[in-house]
């Protein structure tokens, strides 16, 4: 922003600034049976202002939209199709630290994935005093005792 678009708002006085909105990725989980649905959700989003690309993944009934876009209105445009649709729910396997906890591990999850729930990472401030004994001889530990 250029020091004539900043006085420019001081001039005008009913010109307002529209904020363009961030761009972002939108991942959607939709039932998709055939060719048929994957290309009728495709097109449906791919002719939304602002998209700049869109992947469908038949095999994970995923859909990848990337732009300047908001996701309610993406998620609403894939549900006008007629296809059953939600937020994608899951994350990688790897990244929870209980994958097998009550309500995280889901049989229709796709391969190496698990349902995002938020008690299955260990909170920050509390950790096991087993955890702490050991990472305080740890030799990523700065701090830690040299004693050698």
């Amino acid at each position: 922003m250029g020091a004539l678009d900043y006085l420019s708002n001081f001039c005008t006085i009913t010109g307002t600034r529209s904020r363009r909105k961030p761009m972002q990725t939108v991942d959607i989980r939709v039932k998709m049976d055939c060719d048929g649905c994957e290309r009728r959700v495709k097109n449906a989003v791919k002719t939304m202002k602002g998209v700049k690309t869109v992947v469908v993944n038949r095999t994970l009934n995923r859909v990848t939209v990337t732009g300047y876009v908001e996701p309610n209105k993406v998620l609403k445009r894939v549900k006008n199709t007629g296809k059953w649709a939600e937020f994608w729910p899951y994350i990688p396997q790897h990244l929870v630290h209980h994958p097998y906890a009550a309500q995280v591990y889901d049989k229709r999850a796709p391969a190496g994935y698990v349902r995002n729930v938020g008690y299955a990472f260990p909170s920050n401030n509390v950790s096991a005093p087993e955890e702490r004994i050991a990472t305080m001889f740890s030799d990523d530990n700065v701090n830690s005792c040299s004693v050698m």
